[in-house]
């Protein structure tokens, strides 16, 4: 894929992002690996007026090409990228469910076997750092070690796959799992799937990579 038909693509997603409930505004931001770097999308600018010249290339050092000012989270990204090569693009949302759950620092657990879409038994949350830190780059880091999606404390949630569809996908199917959640402790605690069987439903996901 050349670097319009990439840059078209990653625009498409960060406008769906917002069209499918997932973001508003211009809070949340997406990116996918370039080159020697990665694409994101800008700071301050809504997606329905971003333009594919608007989107920021970076390199590994953080140093930007373009017209615009790249996304605050700029260094989460990068980050995400040094630490897991399988990752291919990465998606930041401030997702209704699973931001609510954020705010009471609260996981995922495995009250449902789609839990092991994300990687393993939990989604875990990051604790709380303050946003565009570095502070926030290194929580959500660690918070996704054997993970594909986390919830960062009084924040949002942040998620990376192998391609934009995957991670848009991804990211979908964790709001999902929220909102899920949330419904159930509306009620009351929900019993949760044991170790033994999350890791059998993790053996069958084995070769499902959004």
């Amino acid at each position: 894929m050349n670097d319009r038909e990439l840059r078209a693509q990653l625009l498409a997603t960060a406008r769906a992002m917002n069209g499918c409930g997932l973001n508003q505004g211009t809070s949340g931001n997406v990116s996918v690996r370039s080159g020697a770097g990665f694409l994101i999308t800008p700071s301050a600018l809504a997606y329905d007026r971003c333009e594919a010249d608007d989107l920021v290339w970076l390199d590994d050092a953080g140093n930007a090409s373009g017209r615009r000012r790249p996304s605050s989270e700029w260094r989460m990204h990068r980050d995400l990228y040094r630490h897991y090569p399988d990752a291919g693009a990465i998606l930041h949302a401030h997702s209704p469910h699973c931001t609510a759950l954020a705010c009471l620092e609260r996981a995922i657990p495995p009250f449902h076997y789609m839990v092991a879409v994300a990687g393993g038994d939990t989604v875990p949350c990051a604790p709380y750092a303050t946003f565009g830190s570095q502070a926030l780059s290194d929580a959500a880091v660690e918070a996704l070690r054997d993970r594909r999606a986390a919830l960062l404390a009084h924040h949002g949630m942040v998620c990376h796959a192998a391609h934009l569809d995957g991670v848009l996908a991804l990211a979908v199917e964790v709001e999902t799992l929220a909102r899920m959640y949330l419904m159930a402790l509306a009620v009351t605690e929900p019993p949760l799937l044991s170790p033994a069987q999350m890791a059998e439903v993790q053996a069958r996901f084995a070769d499902y990579r959004p």
